[in-house]
């Protein structure tokens, strides 16, 4: 009996250590901690700081492959209270998610929610992060991380729990599309005849940008990062998002390049902006923190029409290097950065937002009916 007494109790020990909080420190490069507690995978990793301003869409950021490297702090204080959406396969592509892992390689917020409740909620945010082996850390005053990352810019950090230690990471040093983009060509079919085929040129594809070209008709043939297109026959190319420095996709550069002598149709979202604009010889720079939120203001050139647009990168072009017959098409009201580019003939555009936005205002959704209507 005695001996029964003794191993429930020690059974009861072993559980209670095991669910005691961790102690976990996000570190900055310039030596700044904010002291908090490890909700995640209890694991240390190092990566890029930055902030996404969004209230919501917590499942789709982490899921944003442009997070690929990234260390994603959420501005709004409360996080984990809807949960997670269990996966849910729909042509291929999960629903609720933009692609079928996360991305970001931790996640910053102030203050988890230990309890969710939501209609489609299969799990919480923090067992969604253990099963995927995703640090995350609560308890950290974000507003002012914010602030310092707005007035230092966008830094180098980690996520220290329990005093184990790695050394920094820069993600913006590498060519991130092999880890994001797909292995081998994927064809998605719409619903009847198909209006044309375009290619999709994954360099980090979200899966709703794929949904907005199938949605309108299009039959979609969604292609690795490098992949020759020279031999596909399809009616117009669409350049995707995706993580990093723009420079560092020579091989998709190369081929943008080659499709602009062709004279095919073009569309490019978000990284796709960046890569049409160093195919035609422009230059791209880094941004001081990025823009990364739902309701970033852009205006359309030439009009005064202003749009409320879902944006996620830290790099843009710098307008002032494009060639002859090339203009900026949107502009940021917020700071006056490149928001998009257009050629003259009208056969080449792109826009630095997401028109796709998930999540995030659709204003600009309009722009896949005109990618669709020119092809």
């Amino acid at each position: 009996m005695t001996a029964t007494m003794g191993a429930r109790t020690k059974g009861a020990i072993e559980v209670q250590v095991k669910d005691l909080p961790r102690h976990a420190a996000l570190v900055l490069e310039d030596g700044t901690r904010f002291e908090g507690t490890s909700f995640g995978h209890p694991e240390s990793i190092a990566g890029e700081v930055v902030f996404n301003t969004g209230m919501v869409g917590y499942p789709e950021s982490l899921t944003d492959p442009s997070y690929c490297g990234q260390i994603l702090t959420c501005t709004y204080p409360l996080i984990g209270n809807y949960g997670v959406p269990a996966p849910h396969d729909e042509g291929g592509m999960d629903r609720y998610m933009e692609s079928w892992k996360i991305h970001a390689r931790a996640i910053v917020v102030s203050d988890y929610s230990t309890r969710h409740s939501h209609w489609n909620a299969g799990r919480s945010l923090a067992d969604w992060l253990k099963s995927e082996r995703i640090p995350g850390i609560t308890g950290v005053d974000t507003r002012t991380l914010t602030k310092q990352l707005r007035e230092k810019g966008s830094m180098l950090g980690k996520i220290v729990v329990e005093g184990r230690d790695v050394p920094l990471y820069d993600p913006n040093t590498e060519n991130l599309a092999p880890r994001v983009s797909i292995e081998k060509p994927i064809l998605y079919a719409p619903k009847g005849r198909p209006v044309a085929r375009v290619a999709v040129i994954d360099c980090g594809c979200k899966h709703n940008i794929v949904r907005s070209l199938v949605n309108r008709g299009l039959e979609v043939l969604r292609v690795p990062w490098d992949h020759d297109l020279g031999g596909e026959k399809v009616a117009g190319v669409m350049i995707s998002n995706g993580p990093g420095d723009p420079v560092q996709y020579g091989a998709t550069i190369s081929t943008v390049r080659a499709l602009v002598e062709k004279g095919m149709p073009i569309f490019g979202v978000c990284l796709g902006n960046q890569m049409l604009a160093l195919a035609i010889g422009a230059k791209t720079y880094k941004l001081k923190y990025g823009h990364r939120g739902q309701n970033q203001p852009a205006i359309e050139v030439g009009t005064d029409r202003a749009y409320m647009t879902s944006q996620n990168h830290g790099f843009a072009v710098d307008e002032k290097t494009l060639p002859a017959g090339w203009s900026a098409w949107f502009i940021n009201l917020n700071d006056g950065t490149n928001e998009g580019i257009r050629h003259e003939s009208g056969r080449f555009r792109s826009v630095q937002f997401h028109p796709e936005a998930c999540p995030g205002p659709v204003d600009t959704a309009y722009l896949f009916d005109q990618f669709a209507g020119s092809l």
